[in-house]
């Protein structure tokens, strides 16, 4: 499946990391060489991720040890957004995070007397009984629920893993409060990867393995996009999307092929 794409027309590719370009502390098949091909060619090359267990810093580290060669500051990380957005509204959160997160949020206030928000990410030691309730509490209180993504779930060395999002999602059935989410797929998410690039969404290209949060955020968002067979992908995602994928490639390194062919 894949619609004509124009070499001509893409100015910019955003590429997914967990699943796309690597699973954990593995590349995916010839995914290190094939991005040294698409920065070779003149395209920008940004990534946006949804990854909430380790700080950019660690994910640049993590990516670095498998091989690839990559700018820290072309990384979008929807910790980054959410910083931004509690900054922004002068929020005093509860963070549900890993430790390896928390170096996003260093010198943000943290008064536990005046917690007005909760902030979720994907954090699989902070996801028992107490850690929860005593979340539920906090939003009873009033506090605002802030999800820094809701993924359902994702890739990991040994198979498929809860995301965030069920977790999210139990808060809010708890307390009847709605989540502002901050990452994909939300569409400013995608849309603040092209500040500075002078590249509008149709100039734009969207490479992940899920199909509901990287390809069709994407395509709602204006962006082209392709779907990779890596990661959480099964059969059948290519046709759960309510806007059709761009293309549908074996890896990212056949997206690669495809888009400078």
């Amino acid at each position: 499946m894949a619609l004509r794409l124009n070499r001509g027309d893409i100015k910019a590719v955003l590429v997914d990391l967990s699943g796309t370009l690597h699973i954990e502390n593995e590349a995916t098949p010839g995914a290190v060489e094939a991005l040294e091909r698409l920065k070779s060619s003149g395209i920008f090359v940004r990534f946006l991720t949804n990854t909430t267990k380790e700080s950019k810093n660690y994910l640049h580290e993590r990516l670095t040890k498998c091989g690839f060669c990559l700018k820290k500051n072309d990384i979008l990380t929807s910790l980054t957004v959410s910083r931004q957005y509690i900054e922004n509204h002068h929020l005093n959160p509860l963070l549900l995070l890993e430790d390896a997160a928390l170096e996003d949020f260093e010198g943000i206030s943290r008064n536990a007397e005046e917690i007005n928000a909760v902030v979720v990410g994907l954090a699989p030691s902070k996801f028992e009984y107490e850690s929860m309730n005593h979340a539920f509490r906090v939003l009873m209180n009033g506090a605002d629920l802030i999800a820094i993504h809701k993924g359902r779930y994702y890739s990991r060395g040994d198979g498929l893993a809860l995301g965030p999002g069920p977790f999210v999602s139990a808060l809010e059935f708890a307390t009847g409060r709605t989540a502002t989410v901050m990452g994909k797929p939300e569409k400013n998410f995608f849309l603040s990867a092209l500040t500075g690039l002078n590249c509008e969404p149709h100039e734009a290209l969207m490479i992940g393995d899920d199909v509901r949060d990287d390809i069709e955020g994407a395509l709602l968002a204006g962006f082209k996009a392709i779907l990779v067979r890596t990661g959480k992908f099964r059969p059948g995602d290519e046709n759960r999307s309510s806007i059709p994928p761009t293309a549908v490639c074996e890896n990212f390194a056949a997206a690669v092929d495809y888009i400078l062919r």
